[in-house]
């Protein structure tokens, strides 16, 4: 079953250059991705530029943007806080956040060619057996990318990831996370932080009041 078009796909002209922002850190960065935490403050236009590289944009905050392509007139588009959308490399363009808030965006470049057979659903796959929890945002041939929401004291059933993974906590993490054989461990972390995660069979259990939201971005590579 396909799942694209529960998202927006973007060109690479609608989205922004993380060498060109004001300020940015790269949290993860290894052999599959580099992850940029990339702030966008508003009404400041970046240089021209372009992507060489696929990405997976979250956007942490709601906005506008507008886009000035070489090629175009001016368009803006409008994202809601929490949406993801991927971004094919290239395409030269600047870029300006003209909503008044700041925005923090998460941008997974993927550095290595797809290959689907890398993640072939199995019997624990966290999307069958755990369907209420986990849901697939997007996916193609490079990642799959799962939205993760969990409420105030649930626990989710024994499930395996199957790749490496990286982790967008939308919302505060406070889990009890117990992997298949071994002891409960406590994992805690806090809206906007990232993780790098690599295949593991467990369970989770949401010791927060609070519900808790997240985007795991899979690797099919």
């Amino acid at each position: 079953m396909s799942h694209v078009s529960m998202t927006r796909y973007l060109p690479c002209q609608l989205l922004f250059a993380a060498a060109m922002l004001a300020q940015s850190k790269v949290p993860i960065e290894n052999d599959q991705v580099k992850v940029i935490d990339a702030y966008q403050k508003p009404h400041v236009r970046t240089d021209l530029h372009e992507h060489t590289l696929n990405r997976v944009m979250i956007y942490e905050q709601a906005g506008r943007q507008e886009f000035l392509d070489l090629t175009k007139k001016p368009y803006n588009i409008s994202f809601k806080a929490g949406e993801v959308l991927w971004s094919p490399s290239g395409g030269k363009h600047m870029a300006e956040i003209i909503s008044e808030n700041p925005v923090p965006i998460i941008e997974i470049e993927i550095k290595k060619a797809g290959n689907p057979s890398s993640l072939v659903p199995g019997p624990l796959d966290p999307v069958k057996v755990d369907p209420k929890h986990y849901k697939v945002e997007l996916e193609n041939d490079q990642v799959r990318v799962l939205r993760v929401t969990i409420g105030p004291h649930e626990s989710t059933p024994l499930h395996k990831h199957e790749v490496n993974r990286v982790v967008t906590y939308l919302t505060e993490q406070n889990f009890r996370i117990t992997p298949h054989g071994g002891k409960p461990e406590i994992a805690k972390h806090s809206p906007g932080e990232v993780s790098w995660g690599t295949p593991a069979t467990h369970k989770e259990e949401n010791l927060s009041d609070k519900p808790f939201e997240a985007i795991v971005t899979e690797l099919k590579n």
